[in-house]
Order: structure tokens, then C-alpha cells, then sequence
């Protein structure tokens, strides 16, 4: 698979190749990406995975079907799988070390794991909060307390956050999961006012629309058009074109919906 220029613009490293790395040339001039969350092919994480594989990274790939993530790995070039539940944070740290051990520092970091619970906040188990918080918010602290470090030491880097509309309203039955997307949002926030004049990009992806799973698709609206859905491999290609913007140009905030959504 020929590796694609990376955009041109000051933050992040940009190549092209005619031969393979060799390991020693790949652990020191390959970028690294790191995307959590990274579920079936063509899924968004997976497409994530790709996008960034076929752009130039290695990718560490995170998710709990350690036999899902291997079949991805045998498929992008550079990429390695890491099963780990991000919501045990002992394990998640643990995996954090060994990557940057494997594959170094990740300039680019892709939170896209969620855990999301739906009923009355009268009937469901407060633990399911808690979960939902670890995974949602919590893993989010503790990618970025192990990442930003290194990317302040080399003045650059980039961290991509997944949400969606809960993470500005709550709506009936989902509190559980609305309350920790809204706490995820503002601490990327926080973290973009003070990081981003340090050079590192933080940016938040509120995704307004059913996402195309294709193995989901046909229980959840098979009797919906193409139109209806937002496409992963989209969503990812428009998370790659962020990661890369000019410095005089970044966002944060970036919404993304199907051109026929009602908002």
C-alpha cells in the first residue's frame, strides 16, 4: 500500500516513501497515532485507523475484541493492536506504557471509545454513571496526562475527540450517558484554551446524526436511504483534514451532520 503525502503545514511531519521502513527507520521517522475504541472494519474507529494508516502513521489501536483488532492489524500498514477495556484504568495505563515503548510518543491521540447506558435515572444503577464516566471522560484524562508531556517537549501534537448532540443537551432516559459526554466536552475545552497556545491541537467532533455501522445498519434502520446516515469513513477523512490543519486555523468545536438532518 503506497503511503499518501501528509498536508503540508507546520505542526505535523509529512513523507513519502518508494520502499518499506525498515523497523529501526519506522520507530524513528513514522508519526504515531493512537485511536481508541477501534471496532469492526468500516466502522468509525476502524475507518479512523485506516485513514491515518494510509496517511503516513503507525497506528496503536485500542479496543477490547483483541481478535477484531488483529484481523485490522493484518490489513493497515504500520498498524498494531492493543486490547485493552479503557474504562479499567490500571490496564489502560498499563497499555499507554507500552505503546509509547513499542511505537514511542503519539503526536496524533483519537478518543473515540464510549459507554453508553439508556433509561430513568430512577430505575438504572448509579454505578452505571461511574462506568460510563471512566470511559467517556476519566479515559480521556488519563490519554491526554500521557501523552501531552511528550508533545510539549517536541511543541506539537494533536488530541481528536468523538461526541455527539448529548454532549450539549440532556434528553429523557439518557442522563447517564449525557452527563459524561458533557463533562468529556468541557474538559477537551479546557484542555484546548491551555494547551493550544503551547501547539498542541485539541479539537472536539460533535457528530449530529446516526452513524452508518455496517453490522448494526440492518437492525437499527434498514429501511432507511444512504442520506439518513453519516459515513464513517467520512467522519474519519474530515478527523485526518483537522489533525492537519495550519496553525492559524484551528478549530475546536467541529459539527458534523447528514446534509438532510433537521437541526
Amino acid at each position: 500500500m503506497a503511503r499518501a503525502i501528509l498536508p503540508s503545514q507546520p505542526g505535523l511531519p509529512k513523507f513519502r516513501r518508494a520502499r518499506p521502513f525498515s523497523s529501526e527507520e519506522a520507530h524513528m521517522n513514522t508519526p504515531v497515532c493512537l485511536v481508541t475504541g477501534v471496532g469492526p472494519e468500516h466502522g468509525t474507529g476502524a475507518e479512523i485507523a485506516r485513514r491515518f494508516s494510509e496517511g503516513g502513521y503507525r497506528v496503536a489501536m485500542i479496543a477490547r475484541n483483541a481478535e477484531n483488532l488483529r484481523n485490522l492489524a493484518s490489513k493497515y500498514e504500520g498498524a498494531r493492536a492493543y486490547p485493552c477495556d479503557v474504562g479499567d484504568l490500571k490496564a489502560l495505563l498499563q497499555t499507554l506504557a507500552l505503546i509509547r515503548t513499542e511505537m514511542g510518543a503519539p503526536q496524533v491521540v483519537v478518543h473515540n471509545a464510549l459507554r453508553a447506558t439508556r433509561g430513568s435515572i430512577l430505575a438504572m444503577d448509579p454505578d452505571d454513571l461511574e462506568k460510563n464516566f471512566r470511559v467517556n471522560t476519566t479515559a480521556l484524562l488519563h490519554l491526554s496526562r500521557e501523552t501531552i508531556p511528550q508533545m510539549l517537549e517536541a511543541g506539537k501534537g494533536v488530541i481528536l475527540v468523538t461526541g455527539n448532540t448529548s454532549a450539549f443537551r440532556g434528553k429523557a432516559n439518557w442522563g447517564f450517558f449525557a452527563s459524561t459526554k458533557a463533562a468529556q466536552r468541557i474538559l477537551a475545552e479546557s484542555m484546548a484554551r491551555e494547551f493550544g497556545p503551547k501547539g498542541i491541537h485539541v479539537a472536539y467532533f460533535m457528530i449530529d446524526a446516526a452513524i452508518d455501522p455496517p453490522r448494526t445498519r440492518p437492525i437499527l434502520a434498514a429501511d432507511k436511504p444512504d442520506d439518513f446516515f453519516a459515513k464513517p469513513a467520512a467522519i474519519a477523512e474530515e478527523m485526518f483534514r483537522v489533525a492537519h490543519q495550519d496553525r492559524s486555523t484551528w478549530s475546536f468545536l467541529v459539527e458534523l451532520r447528514p446534509f438532510g438532518e433537521s437541526w
